[in-house]
């Protein structure tokens, strides 16, 4: 999701310049600054940038600059006025002191007024429009470099999820050599169940010795695993924006790594969980750089 671009526009006496960059995030956060005096964009560009992105936390910049003088300057009179009112009262304090000059007294404070055309209903417009023309051509860019970026991730994702599914898959075949010792292990455990005191019910007994049964096998697991590896695989080759179903499997695929991890009795079942568990881990981290 991490990206930066960068489009110049230009019409009616104006440069513009759109600087537009993402970071990753697990929503779409977007933030937009544009000058005073060009707010009509603001929506409108707020609304594009939600058609492009889906995900991400993205900062857009307008910077607007006039290229031509679009102004103008005005004497205020009421200031003038009241200035020429006081000359008197200055030449009766101060007789020998020089008459105001036209320099002196354009020189002072709020007498000469520099103003700004107003930009025309019909001009305004046409800027919005290029503007946000200018805008799409940012965004296009930026797509570009995230889609360049997610291709370079699908080759570490997918390397990722087979060494999850081989880790599945050492993880099944240390558990088919160990029936013994789960007989075993199972056989001990419902002794203790049978030498109770009090006796439990025959119902209680049953569901307690199910309840053995389904700990001590790891298959249910490793077929959930199985199968969220091909849906993380269907998801990468559907392409779009799949970072969020993404981040959805890597969760399941930590609760039953956990339950694997719980369930075993053995330290090279225990041994392959771990790091099953850091594979996943790393997984989730790649996943967050992705829509």
């Amino acid at each position: 999701m991490t990206g930066f671009a960068r489009a110049l526009g230009g019409a009616h006496g104006f440069d513009w310049t759109w600087e537009v960059r993402s970071v990753n995030g697990k929503g779409l956060d977007t933030r937009l600054r544009v000058p005073t005096g060009h707010e009509a964009v603001d929506q409108p560009a707020r609304e594009r940038i939600g058609k492009r992105m889906k995900r991400g936390n993205v900062s857009a910049t307008l910077s607007v600059a006039a290229t031509e003088s679009r102004g103008g300057h005005r004497v205020n009179t009421e200031v003038l006025e009241q200035i020429l009112a006081a000359v008197p009262q200055v030449r009766a304090a101060l007789p020998e002191a020089r008459p105001p000059s036209i320099d002196g007294l354009l020189a002072i404070r709020g007498v000469l007024e520099f103003t700004e055309d107003e930009v025309a209903d019909e001009v305004q417009a046409n800027l919005a429009t290029g503007m946000l023309a200018t805008l799409e051509e940012a965004l296009g860019a930026l797509v570009t470099m995230r889609a360049e970026e997610g291709a370079r991730l699908l080759a570490v994702l997918t390397g990722q999820l087979d060494a999850i599914a081989g880790l599945c898959a050492d993880a099944a075949r240390v558990a088919a050599t160990q029936p013994a010792a789960i007989k075993a292990r199972l056989q001990a455990q419902l002794a203790d169940l049978l030498e109770a005191s009090p006796p439990l019910p025959e119902e209680r007994l049953a569901q307690e010795a199910a309840l053995l049964m389904t700990k001590a096998d790891v298959r249910e697991e490793l077929d959930r695993l199985d199968g969220h590896v091909a849906a993380a695989r269907d998801l990468l080759a559907g392409g779009g924006p799949v970072g969020r179903k993404l981040d959805f499997l890597c969760q399941e695929f930590n609760r039953e790594a956990n339950t694997l991890c719980s369930k075993s009795a053995d330290l090279e079942l225990t041994r392959i969980g771990l790091d099953l568990k850091a594979t996943i881990e790393q997984f989730r981290e790649q996943v967050q750089n992705i829509e």
